[in-house]
């Protein structure tokens, strides 16, 4: 697997360009152990920390993870940035599939930005390549 460092000089083609990767998501949606996947660290050992992460297993949550991301997207600073949502915890037996997840966050109603929703463990990496390459492709770089 790419590790973080790998995908980022790839990105960062020119030396003028800034590229920025916000991953954000709930409390034990699984951040941490996405970041520590993507860097290739160990991920069995993970302390609790304060590109959206969600926790597949959680539905109970689905509707708050809708309305702090439905928050975010309007800020300014993040108009027309593409959204990688990564529905993680998909090895767990009772995860819900990446397209219940869709619908429980009304991300169809999506419509001034590219957005991907990628089903991924970040304990196994199962998907978690896919969705970076995903970003690769969508992400916009700025000139500082």
């Amino acid at each position: 697997m790419m590790g973080l460092l790998s995908i980022l000089r790839k990105l960062k083609s020119a030396p003028n360009q800034e590229v920025r990767i916000l991953l954000l998501g709930l409390d034990n949606a699984g951040k941490t152990t996405l970041l520590k996947q993507l860097a290739s660290e160990d991920v069995s050992h993970i302390t609790p920390t304060q590109i959206y992460v969600i926790d597949s297993a959680d539905r109970k949550r689905f509707e708050e993870t809708g309305q702090e991301m439905a928050e975010l997207l309007e800020e300014e600073k993040l108009a027309g940035v593409p959204l990688l949502i990564f529905a993680n915890k998909q090895d767990l037996l009772t995860a819900a599939p990446a397209s219940e997840i869709t619908e429980g966050l009304n991300l169809h109603i999506i419509r001034d930005r590219a957005w991907q929703i990628q089903a991924c463990s970040a304990v196994t990496g199962e998907g978690v390549q896919d969705g970076m390459t995903w970003a690769c492709r969508n992400i916009t770089t700025r000139k500082k």
